[in-house]
């Protein structure tokens, strides 16, 4: 945790290239090309790959995890004492990948490769999150090449910089208000209401009575 300059304390900081996690989840989306995932990658204490992910590794990870339907026989077998099959299909490989790394106490967890490819699972990777907070005590980061989306609830403090851009989005907040964007915040009940907001200086805080999702990119608007 950090404190800003007022001594209030966050645990929202700005991610960059630097910032490291307990471990980093890889899955099988677009694997990322932007410096800021690509060194938290290159810099992770472990990686835990979601089933065909290794194949786009350049090293050996720390574990392989999934139904191996991406992975073939050889594969497998090349994997051995990294793969370790899950055959249960009521949660997808990324859940499977979270348990996990919690398993082993690795609560600070940055998800790559989250995105792209089938919109579909796109929505339903980076809505993940919240449950991965609320009911398995994760502190998730999702990281994409234009920014990063982290859960939270209650009374927070994120660190930003001037045009900032900022997507905010309701999970269940009957309140919802902000401080240092250059919109106020409201108990969004659509998707669209809380995006394409904007920080007005280095942290905006938010204070809602429920679980909320904020997205914030790398640079600023141009």
């Amino acid at each position: 945790m950090e404190k800003d300059d007022d001594g209030m304390i966050t645990d929202f900081p700005l991610i960059s290239a630097d910032t490291r996690f307990d471990a980093v989840v890889l899955a099988n989306g677009e694997f990322p090309v932007h410096p800021v995932p690509l060194g938290i990658l290159r810099g992770a204490s472990h990686v835990v790959c979601c089933d065909g992910a290794v194949m786009n590794l350049p090293f050996t990870p720390t574990a392989v995890i999934g139904d191996g339907d991406s992975l073939s026989a050889e594969g497998k077998l090349r994997l051995k004492g990294l793969f370790h099959q899950v055959s249960e299909q009521e949660d997808n490989d990324l859940t499977k990948a979270t348990r996990f790394c919690l398993g082993r106490g690795w609560r600070r967890l940055a998800y790559l490769g989250a995105t792209g490819k089938r919109e579909d699972h796109t929505l339903g990777n980076i809505s993940l999150l919240v449950r991965y907070m609320r009911e398995m005590g994760a502190r998730p980061t999702m990281i994409t090449d234009y920014g990063y989306f982290t859960p939270a609830r209650g009374r927070q403090l994120f660190q930003s910089f001037p045009g900032q851009q900022v997507s905010i989005f309701n999970y269940g907040c009957r309140a919802l208000d902000s401080q240092g964007l250059r919109w106020d915040s409201y108990p969004y009940q659509m998707a669209w209401q809380g995006t394409l907001n904007e920080a007005v200086g280095d942290s905006f805080m938010l204070a809602g009575d429920g679980d909320y999702m904020v997205f914030r990119t790398f640079e600023a608007k141009k």
